[in-house]
C-alpha cells in the first residue's frame, strides 16, 4: 500500500509538471508572437523614421514659404549687437521670459514679484520702440535650437508653448530687426561651453567696457564684477544699487540718480524688467546704458567650468530654486563704489 501511495504521489507530481511544461509552452509562444509583433513594429518604425527624415526637409520648406500663421522673429546674432554699441554708441534693452510675462500681468520670476499696470505698459512701450539708437533684444528661441545644451533645449521647448509662442507674436514686428537677448548669456545655453567659444564670446563682451567710466544700476545683491575679474578693463566703476526685488517700485527714484550723472559715462543696468525700461528712458535722454542683465552669474559659472548653473555664494540669483540666505557685500572696494542707495 506503501508504494502505490507513493508511485500515486508522483504521479500526481508528474501530470503537475506536465500541465506546467504545456503552460509555460503557450506563453512561450505568446512571448514569441509578441517579440515577432514588436519586431515588425519596429522595423515599420525605422522605415517610418527614414521616409520622416528623407522629407521632412521639404516639409518644412513649404511650411516656411508658404506659413499659415505667425511668423518667425527676425533676430541678428549678438556680436552685431556688440558691434552697434561700441561702434555706433547703441543702447540695448533686453526682453526674456520674465519681461514678456510681466506684460501679460503675470509673474515668472522672484526679481518682479509684483506685476503693475505701469510696469507692463512701459515694457511694451519700449518693444515697441523705434528710437534709432535703441537696440531690442529678444531671445532667439523662435526657431533652431541646435546651437543650445539638450538641458536648454528643454526648457525652451517647455516654456515657449504654442500659447506662449502667440503672446510673443502679438506683441512682435514681422517687419523689424531685433537682436539677441542671449549676448549676455555666453555660457551654460551652449552646446560648446566646454571648448574655448565662451571664453571668445566674453572677451568680444568686454569691449563694451573697455577703458569706459561705467555707472552699474543693480540690485542691492547682484555685486556686479565682486569676486571676479569681468570688469576689470573699466577705466571707473561706480554704483547705484536699488532693491533685490520688485525694483520698478523705485523707478522714479532710480532714474533721476541717473539723470544726475556725466552723459559720457556709459550704464550697466542689472535690474530685471526695471533694467529693460531704464535703459530705454535713458537712450532717450541722451545716455548710453545697456541691460546686461545675468552677465555676472554667468562668468562666475564659466570660471567654475561645470557647464552648468550653481549657487554662488553672496551673490543673487533668481534662477535658482534654492532660497539664498544673502548678507550685505562687505567687500570694501564695492562699498567705495557706491553713490546711491535707493532699496
Amino acid at each position: 500500500m506503501e508504494l502505490e501511495q507513493q508511485f500515486l504521489s508522483l504521479l500526481g507530481i508528474v501530470e503537475g509538471l506536465q500541465r506546467r511544461v504545456y503552460q509555460l509552452e503557450e506563453e512561450n509562444k505568446l512571448l514569441i508572437r509578441g517579440q515577432k509583433q514588436l519586431l515588425e513594429w519596429s522595423e515599420q518604425n525605422h522605415q517610418a523614421n527614414m521616409h520622416f527624415q528623407d522629407n521632412i526637409i521639404y516639409e518644412l520648406q513649404d511650411v516656411l514659404e508658404h506659413p499659415k500663421e505667425g511668423f518667425y522673429p527676425k533676430i541678428l546674432a549678438g556680436e552685431l549687437a556688440i558691434d552697434e554699441i561700441v561702434t555706433h554708441g547703441k543702447s540695448l534693452a533686453r526682453f526674456g521670459d520674465g519681461e514678456f510675462a510681466a506684460m501679460e500681468g503675470r509673474v515668472r520670476h522672484r526679481f518682479q514679484l509684483e506685476v503693475e499696470e505701469e510696469l507692463s505698459q512701459k515694457l511694451q512701450e519700449v518693444l515697441q520702440s523705434e528710437e534709432e539708437n535703441l537696440l531690442i533684444g529678444i531671445a532667439d528661441n523662435y526657431g533652431s535650437l541646435e546651437k543650445y545644451t539638450e538641458q536648454a533645449k528643454r526648457e525652451i521647448r517647455c516654456y515657449l508653448n504654442p500659447f506662449v509662442r502667440k503672446e510673443h507674436l502679438a506683441l512682435l514686428k514681422p517687419e523689424k530687426i531685433y537682436y539677441d537677448a542671449y549676448v549676455t548669456r555666453p555660457y551654460v545655453m551652449y552646446q560648446d561651453n566646454q571648448t574655448d567659444a565662451p571664453k571668445k564670446r566674453f572677451e568680444n563682451l568686454k569691449r563694451i567696457w573697455e577703458g569706459r567710466d561705467c555707472i552699474f544700476v543693480e540690485g542691492c545683491f547682484t555685486g556686479l564684477g565682486v569676486g571676479n575679474d569681468l570688469f576689470d578693463n573699466a577705466k571707473s566703476i561706480q554704483r547705484i544699487l536699488g532693491p533685490a526685488e520688485n525694483a520698478f517700485s523705485r523707478y522714479k527714484e532710480l532714474l533721476e540718480s541717473c539723470k544726475c550723472q556725466n552723459k559720457d559715462v556709459l550704464f550697466l543696468l542689472a535690474l530685471g524688467p526695471t533694467a529693460t525700461i531704464l535703459a530705454s528712458d535713458l537712450c532717450k535722454l541722451g545716455y548710453q546704458a545697456v541691460d546686461i542683465g545675468h552677465i555676472d552669474l554667468e562668468y562666475e559659472w564659466f570660471l567654475k567650468g561645470e557647464g552648468c548653473r550653481t549657487l554662488i555664494e553672496r551673490k543673487y540669483n533668481n534662477e535658482m530654486e534654492i532660497e539664498q540666505d544673502l548678507s550685505p557685500i562687505e567687500d570694501p572696494i564695492y562699498l567705495n563704489q557706491i553713490i546711491a542707495t535707493l532699496i
